[in-house]
This record gives C-alpha cells, structure tokens and sequence, in this order.
C-alpha cells in the first residue's frame, strides 16, 4: 500500500470518526465534511487548525476545551503546551492515544540507533510536557534502561554519569553545551550518542560540532510538541536531515519563500480522541524530497512568530545560533531586539571572549552591522528546559 493511500484511508477514518463523536470544537469547523476522495480535497475543503482558536476554546471551556472525541471519563493522561507563543494549554490523551504518542517515540529511539540493553539518562524535571514523559516510557517498554535525573543539581547529574555511565543522554543542545561546561572532562562519561530537542540546534552544523567535540558522542536532532506528538528523527546517514514519521502525520508546507521555506502544518493519523486536523505548528521548515515522502533540511529553521526583520534581512534564532557557535571564545548569549523608529534592531549580549570576531562573523553572514557587548561571566540566565534567548524591549 502506498504512503499517499495510506494516509488517505487513515485521513478518512479520522473525518468518519469525528462525524459521529462528541467532538463540537470540530464538528463546528468540518461542517459535516465525513470523507475526502483524496488527500488534495482534504487540504481544500478542511481549514486550518491555530494554536489561538485552541487556547480560546480551552478559555471558553475551561479546562479543557471542546476538542475531546470521547467523554473525560476516558482521558487518563494529561500533559501541557510549553507556552513558547501564547499561553500553555492542556492535553488529554486516553489510553489508545497515548500508546500512539509512545509508539512514535519508540520510532525515534529506532531510528537513532538506540539498543534494547542500552541506557539513557533524562537530565530535567519531569514536568507537564509530554516529551520527557513519552520519551521515557518508550524507551523502558523498548529495553532501554532509563535514568531519571530530575530534581538534581547539573553538578550531581554529572556525577550520576560518572556513576552509571550511560550510552544515551536526552536534553536541549543548550543543556548539553552547559553540562559539557560543568564537566572535567565531558569525553570520559561513556557517553556515546545525545539525542536532542526542544531547540533547532542539533540540526545546526556548528552546535552539533560543538556537541559532538565536547562529549566525543554523535549528535541526533528530534522535535515534536505536546499537542501533536513525536514527529522527527535525525537521519544518521545525513545528519542536517530531519526524517518525518509520515505513517503518523500527514504533512504540509504553506507559505514558501524563494528559497523553499515555508510552515510545517500537521494532521495526527491516530491520536483520534484528541486529534490536530491541518494544524499550523509555527515552525519553519525546508522540505525535500526523499524516498519516504520529504525531509526537513536543517531542521526547524526557526518560528514564524520568532524571525525578525532587520532592514530587510530575515533573521532567524537558528541562523543567529550557527553563528555565535562558529565563535569558539562565546560561552552564552542572547539577542535584544528592539523597535528604534518603527524599525526592528537587534543586538547580542555575551559571556566569554570574542564578541569582535562574533560582530565580525554576523556582519559577513547577514551583511548587516550586529552591535556585540561583552558582558559579566555568570549574568546571563543558564537554562536547562528551552531557552530563551530572544529578548523583546520597547523603546
């Protein structure tokens, strides 16, 4: 059976089964719409779904909104939106969904060459976010022995490293950097391969290098959101490659530049108790061609509500990072933008030494003139969830 087919059938039972359920929040955008001829039907006649019109849905109805196929006796698991653009949200997941969530994240450790045998340390607080959660569960259910190292000071994960020493360790690029900072001798912990998220950094030439240089281990990226799932995997044949599970989502890009960029929008093909149907994710992506559908080169480039514009330059947090990272003298940073005269300016505050090569490097790459200040060791927030960086002031 093919892909194409295949989401098709898959897309059906979705519209089918959204027809017949207690579903209001989409009953009211489908307008009875129960079945497609094919997958360019679906995309006409079904409209966007918007993190916005969630979060109001969820305001108006409260706590949890109206987009629950079957009655809350049958949620068990609840998780939250990080609040990265917006105000969190809440997700419910009942148990057939959340073994989908589990099963996507299984793919993940597959794809990424992890081992039943094998362990993988999670260093972070197991909050309200799905990640951490599907992450680790999929991997125990895998073989996969699974460390949790919430609650401890970077300090004492270290030393649960030097301990335990396991093969995989789970973060944020940034955390990675900061316990390869905390660390004698990062190399020495056993560590052979981090898989990260959160951040477009592991899909970035110089952060993976910085990683993979610091803790002598390979570097894979993934990335996904708590109202969607897993969706990505790094491709360990090409490694600025995000591979998509394209049997769990039917995807699309809208909105693409000259260049090819455009925004990820994604419809989950199983999650039917708390279902996405053509929802704009915000993360803007490259797609080409591969044998399996498309890829996403690079990673996620960056948010559409992240990328400024600065005196005709799109700037994205991505590309702004390969940048600080080519620096080897930068140890932190974060980037002030600021409106002068009804225009976008933007300037970066760093720790370590070379803010005149930084300054230099940004005027080559963006051919714009980027102010550096060097600021005190120690002042900049350290962080181990997402960071951000990005600073918005008003003048």
């Amino acid at each position: 059976m093919s892909l194409e087919v295949d989401q098709l059938r898959m897309v059906n039972l979705l519209l089918s089964g959204l027809s017949a359920s207690q579903n209001s929040f989409y009953q009211r955008k489908l307008g009875g719409l129960s079945k497609v001829g094919d997958l360019s039907e679906f995309s006409e006649k079904v409209p966007f779904t918007r993190k916005a019109e969630l979060a109001a849905d969820q305001n108006d109805h409260p706590p949890y909104g109206t987009n629950l196929s079957r009655p809350l006796i049958n949620y068990s698991r609840l998780h939250q939106t990080s609040g990265t653009s917006g105000s969190p949200m809440v997700w419910l997941d009942d148990p057939e969904g959340w073994e989908w969530v589990r099963g996507n994240w299984e793919w993940v450790w597959q794809e990424a060459g992890v081992k039943p045998g094998d362990s993988a340390i999670f260093p972070f607080s197991f909050g309200p976010f799905l990640g951490f959660w599907a992450g680790f569960e999929s991997a125990t259910t895998l073989g996969i022995r699974a460390i949790p190292a919430g609650g401890l000071s970077s300090e004492n994960r270290i030393k649960m490293m030097e301990w335990l020493r396991p093969e995989v360790l789970c973060c944020t690029p940034t955390y990675g950097l900061r316990l390869a900072q905390i660390a004698n001798n990062p190399a020495d912990l056993g560590i052979q391969k981090l898989i990260v998220a959160g951040e477009p950094g592991g899909s970035l030439p110089e952060v993976r290098a910085r990683l993979e240089d610091a803790w002598g281990a390979e570097v894979i990226d993934h990335h996904g959101m708590t109202e969607v799932g897993p969706v990505t995997v790094g491709d360990l044949k090409d490694p600025t490659l995000l591979k998509i599970k394209h049997s769990s989502y039917f995807c699309e890009i809208i909105n693409q530049d000259e260049k090819g960029v455009g925004e990820l929008v994604l419809t989950t093909l199983g999650r039917y108790a708390s279902p996405l149907l053509r929802y704009r994710t915000g993360d803007l992506v490259m797609p080409v061609e591969t044998e399996d559908g498309f890829a996403l080169k690079g990673g996620i480039i960056g948010r559409v509500d992240d990328m400024v514009v600065v005196r005709g330059v799109n700037l994205y947090p991505g590309a702004v990072e390969e940048v600080v990272r080519s620096v080897p003298g930068i140890l932190e940073y974060e980037v002030v933008i600021e409106e002068v005269n009804a225009m976008s300016e933007v300037r970066l505050r760093v720790e370590g030494a070379g803010s005149a090569d930084l300054a230099q490097r940004l005027q080559e790459v963006f051919s714009l003139r980027i102010p550096v200040e060097e600021v005190d060791s120690g002042s900049l927030e350290r962080y181990e969830m997402k960071s951000k960086r990005w600073k918005f002031a008003n003048v």
